[in-house]
């Protein structure tokens, strides 16, 4: 199993890796809105949380070799359902090729985040 890590996307919170690969497949952990420069979450709205999210994803699937476009499945978590149709418009721009996708609503994120994507990517 190879790890993945990038000072461009933050730090891991806990014991996990930013990312792992086995078998030409992906896995990243789930990335929050935190800016790796500052430790804090870039931003109070959903808006620019997805989108710092979806950054810090990107950086990490670079580091790996990869692009967006290599990600086949992402994990997405809500704390609030009416944030739904401000999340897709902001996720959209990223990921244009409509990797499949699950979307649920959770009581709480680390951090106070409102929301958290993970994605599972191929070589």
């Amino acid at each position: 199993m190879k790890t993945y890590h990038t000072d461009n996307a933050p730090r891991a919170l806990g014991p996990y890796s930013q990312a792992v690969e086995e078998a030409g497949v992906i896995y990243l952990s789930g990335q929050i809105a935190i800016d790796p420069k500052t430790g804090e979450l870039a931003s109070a709205d959903i808006s620019g949380q997805v989108h710092q999210c979806c950054k810090n994803i990107k950086s990490i699937i670079l580091v790996a070799g990869l692009t967006l476009k290599s990600v086949v499945k992402t994990t997405c978590f809500l704390t609030d359902m009416k944030d739904f149709a401000a999340f897709n418009e902001v996720y959209s721009k990223y990921f244009v090729h409509k990797p499949a996708r699950s979307c649920v609503a959770v009581k709480e994120l680390p951090k106070g985040a409102l929301c958290e994507i993970e994605v599972v990517a191929v070589r």
